[in-house]
């Protein structure tokens, strides 16, 4: 068992993002063991999903003329419009029936706002708004945090880049991890984890 320290982030293990999905991860389902098996290594487990209104500001179907996986302005900077996903209340955005929820103390929704899209555990993409999710966590005594699940190069890797900037010490776990990999994405995002000092595993 981990330290009463330490706690399990498990990022957007939900239907949409697994084999079949609106915004399939290519082996997103393939974590879903491993993932359950690390659980029982922690006192503190949070799982984090995101929850989508319909027409959220993200979907390129908001967007007339839009391609799914372009890019739009928004109010914080460039935004990638993605496929309607992750719908609050649809199957899509239910957890994979195979991720073992009893071990989780905290579900934590996200992009729930439907002008800001939401890729962090900790802050939604205008990087101001938070989630709560540090509070919960100093609240509990949490100073290191381990993260798995979807996708490595967007959600992953933004809440182990928040958690190092906010002062967590933050691992990454590879392989329990999957990636969208779009033109080169998840070498980026591994370069900027190693560079902020999140610990990868297994290094790549």
């Amino acid at each position: 068992m981990r330290g009463e320290n330490e706690a399990l982030v498990v990022i957007d293990l939900q239907n949409d993002f697994c084999p079949g999905g609106a915004l399939a991860v290519q082996g997103g389902d393939e974590i879903i063991a491993g993932i359950n098996a690390l659980m029982a290594e922690f006192s503190c487990v949070v799982l984090s999903q995101d929850w989508h209104p319909p027409g959220h500001s993200s979907f390129a179907s908001s967007h007339p003329g839009a391609a799914p996986f372009s890019q739009s302005e928004a109010g914080y900077g460039l935004q990638t419009l993605w496929p309607d996903h992750c719908i609050a209340g649809s199957r899509g955005a239910e957890f994979h029936p195979g991720l073992d929820l009893q071990p989780a103390q905290l579900i934590l929704r996200k992009g729930f706002r439907r002008p800001i899209d939401s890729y962090s555990a900790f802050y939604e993409n205008d990087r101001v708004t938070g989630t709560g999710l540090e509070a919960w966590l100093r609240a509990r005594g949490i100073e290191k945090l381990t993260l798995a699940g979807l996708a490595t190069d967007f959600c992953v890797a933004w809440s182990a880049l928040d958690a190092v900037r906010l002062g967590f010490a933050a691992e990454v776990r590879l392989d329990l991890s999957r990636a969208i990999d779009q033109q080169g994405s998840l070498d980026a995002a591994c370069a900027a984890m190693t560079k902020a000092g999140v610990r990868l595993i297994p290094q790549p």
